[in-house]
């Protein structure tokens, strides 16, 4: 792959997707240019399309180097490097051209010049020059988006010293007001980073921390005006003081995956999980087939002791039920029972010098490698009950709505009373979050369980603080708007606590799990200003039930392409990305129409329309660069298709952004909504599957100049498109309708 080839030439390590991108396409050209036939006798047909390869090759890194070029002369730091690794660039795709050149086979057979055919070994070297040069001009291009994030959240920490000081509303309200825009471009640059990565892990914690910046923007809002209006409150301050410190947290981890650093030693190291280390083991215990001799004994042994220990987590939980904690310690004993007799048998086949694992042997692997699937299959079962439990138990925030009650009517006495019991839902759903994160079976999900657990952690003392200022001061308006923001913080983490249980269950059942929908922080919904004129509303449980069929057939539309996208070779495709970027907008919406998932709001929904539609065209320009690559007729039959997507789309946008009022005509609005992406979703399986068979067709991936989109959304276009479309502003999105849904972050209304 190209990513493995550059890394090794150039030294330079690939850490997102664009950069990787960009160079697969020119790694299949140049090859293609290596790797033919060569025949004795060349027609002209062969001739000509060897030049037109060669003449493509140069004439993109001649576009290339011109960006790169004019990204040095912004950047000092990288001027040198970049200029230098263009100049390269732009020597080897003329030498490709030079040696493609179709004018060179017509001269005299005496006639010394270099070709394509003649000057192999030249061409390997241009080949090997401009992967080098290409890949270190995409990842010093990368290093300027990297910076402008680091820029971005120096920005967005000085604004926050300074909001964290101030002593008037009016000077809260403005400083308040460059902090939004602020985080509005932080938002921007950190979602796109997180969906360019490649590495699972970070992106998991890039999500982790921006959703925890999301969150935080709207209690940091609610708990300085609690403050300034109540100066003298303990609670307030320690209530205002934990809002920043988390924000502060999450922008070092947000630069700590961006540039591979520690901060300030906040990282912990956690513990391997169980799931990770049975699998660790039963590995090992397979390896014993194919080497009786080199396996330590002693080390098996070990492992297994750190996962028995690791089980009682499980089994000294409170939580865990008689039945599934008497099942882990017997399955616990017979796997150390198991292991024993592998060990003997194992010893005993040594002794014979066996070369190969005797019957005795075999069968004693099978039966410890089961015996540990069992124990996995037991500490699962113990831990997604649990949690299924106490989400069913906390469904209807009794706690939460006597703490507001209590707070409101001053009974100081009450409040206390339901703190304890705030704490102790706050400690039972924490040491389910450990053990979840214990059997998730991804590291990504892990992340996500740690997230959580650590999210409890915080909100339940906010919660808190925020309840006992209520109390103190219970006809302050103020008060009881930062106590709700703060429970509707604490729903959300139990909303999104059942929607991991999911994705958990659906690794162990074998399923892929469904795809978590990207939505740019602060995610547009009740607070936000902008949006006024439509409220933002739940579905109550009659909409639902009206919704149930059309959500159930959007459901279908979505399975059905996440299974036309399962066939495809080449999951790197854009086109395919793309799709399944799409299915996963409409499946968020599908678990609207329920009353689950990450959309809460009406709001919420008609921005993820907009969204999807936007996506839509975005899909649609992509097939239509593709179809370029066609004869004539298949081109038309794609078109014919894929023409119907663009009207689709538009109509999907206008309905999102026209206004309504009224219970009823906002629900029309989410039927129509709900209609219209299963409309699109129609036409997007059939061009999917017309694609795939092409694709198939042809066995051709996208070539180097094939796709200008692909061009556009690599890395290094992405850092001039801010300039060209919005000014150096440093917006990589370039999405207008984002950056108008989120353009101020003025939820100010002071009470």
């Amino acid at each position: 792959m190209a990513s493995s080839h550059c890394t090794s030439d150039s030294g330079l390590e690939i850490k997102t997707r664009s950069v990787e991108q960009t160079l697969i396409p020119l790694v299949t050209q140049i090859t293609t240019l290596i790797n033919h036939k060569e025949k004795p006798k060349k027609s002209q047909k062969t001739l000509r399309a060897i030049q037109r390869v060669g003449q493509a090759v140069s004439l993109a890194v001649g576009r290339f180097v011109t960006v790169g070029e004019a990204i040095a002369s912004e950047n000092e730091e990288l001027k040198e490097e970049m200029y230098y690794a263009c100049q390269e660039a732009r020597r080897a795709g003329e030498s490709i051209a030079q040696l493609t050149d179709v004018g060179s086979f017509d001269q005299p057979e005496s006639d010394t010049r270099a070709t394509v055919y003649t000057d192999k070994t030249g061409m390997i070297k241009a080949a090997r020059l401009l992967l080098s040069s290409v890949t270190k001009v995409l990842v010093l291009a990368d290093r300027v988006v990297v910076k402008q994030i680091i820029s971005s959240r120096s920005k967005v920490l000085t604004t926050l010293e300074q909001l964290e000081k101030v002593s008037s509303f009016q000077e809260f309200v403005q400083i308040f007001s460059q902090f939004g825009n602020e985080m509005v471009e932080f938002a921007h640059l950190t979602g796109d980073r997180q969906n360019d990565l490649k590495d699972e892990k970070k992106k998991a914690r890039m999500a982790a921390a921006r959703a925890v910046l999301e969150k935080c923007t709207m209690m940091l809002l609610t708990a300085s005006k609690t403050c300034l209006r109540h100066p003298d409150c303990e609670s307030a301050r320690i209530n205002k003081g934990g809002v920043f410190h988390r924000m502060r947290l999450a922008l070092d981890q947000v630069i700590e995956i961006v540039t591979d650093s520690r901060q300030n030693g906040e990282n912990e190291i956690h513990p391997s999980s169980i799931y990770a280390d049975i699998n660790e083991f039963k590995m090992k215990i397979e390896s014993v087939r194919d080497n009786l001799q080199g396996i330590s004994k002693e080390s098996l042994a070990a492992m297994l002791e750190l996962i028995l220990e690791h089980t009682e987590d499980f089994t000294d939980s409170a939580y865990t039920s008689h039945e599934n904690r008497e099942r882990i310690v017997e399955l616990s004993r017979q796997a150390r029972l198991e292991l024993e007799q592998l060990v003997m048998v194992w010893t005993q086949a040594q002794c014979l010098k066996a070369k190969e694992a005797t019957e005795d042997t075999e069968l004693a692997i099978i039966k410890t490698r089961q015996c540990m699937s069992e124990l996995r299959r037991e500490l699962q079962n113990a831990a997604v009950q649990l949690a299924a439990d106490l989400l069913k138990c906390y469904t209807e925030h009794v706690v939460l709505k006597a703490l507001k009650v209590s707070g409101s009517e001053g009974n100081l006495e009450v409040v206390a009373e339901y703190t304890g019991k705030l704490s102790e839902q706050k400690e039972q759903l924490i040491e389910t979050c450990r053990l979840l994160r214990h059997i998730s079976g991804t590291e990504p999900l892990e992340i996500t369980c740690i997230h959580a657990e650590e999210t409890f952690q915080v909100i339940g003392p906010q919660i808190i603080s925020a309840a006992q200022t209520l109390a103190l001061h219970p006809s302050s308006k103020i008060a009881k708007e930062n106590l709700d923001v703060f429970c509707e913080a604490w729903e959300s983490q139990l909303n999104d606590m059942s929607i991991l249980l999911k994705e958990i269950n659906d690794v162990f059942e074998g399923r892929r799990g469904e795809k978590r929908v990207y939505l740019s922080l602060p995610r547009p919904g009740k607070h936000n200003s902008n949006l006024k004129m439509v409220k933002a509303v739940k579905l109550d449980a009659e909409e639902q039930a009206k919704m149930a069929k059309l959500g159930l057939e959007l459901r279908l539309h979505t399975s059905d392409v996440d299974a036309e996208t399962e066939r495809w070779e080449d999951q790197d495709s854009e086109i395919l990305r793309q799709a399944q970027s799409m299915s996963s907008m409409a499946y968020s919406m599908y678990l609207f129409t329920r009353g689950e998932g990450l959309l809460k709001t009406t709001q919420d929904l008609f921005h993820q329309a907009e969204i999807f539609a936007e996506e839509g065209l975005r899909f649609f320009s992509t097939v239509h660069a593709f179809s370029n690559q066609l004869q004539e007729e298949e081109k038309t039959n794609l078109l014919l298709e894929a023409d119907k997507l663009p009207a689709l789309c538009h109509q999907q946008q206008m309905t999102s952004r026209t206004p309504v009022h009224g219970k009823a005509a906002i629900f029309t609005k989410v039927d129509t909504s709900i209609q219209e992406t299963k409309n699109v979703m129609t036409v997007l399986m059939k061009m999917l599957s017309l694609c795939y068979n092409l694709l198939k067709k042809y066995k051709m991936d996208r070539t180097f100049m094939s796709s200008p989109h692909g061009w556009r959304r690599n890395q290094l276009q992405t850092v001039t498109n801010g300039e060209s479309s919005e000014g150096k502003n440093g917006d990589t999105f370039g999405v207008k309708s984002l950056e108008r849904h989120m353009a101020n972050l003025t939820f100010l209304e002071s009470k």
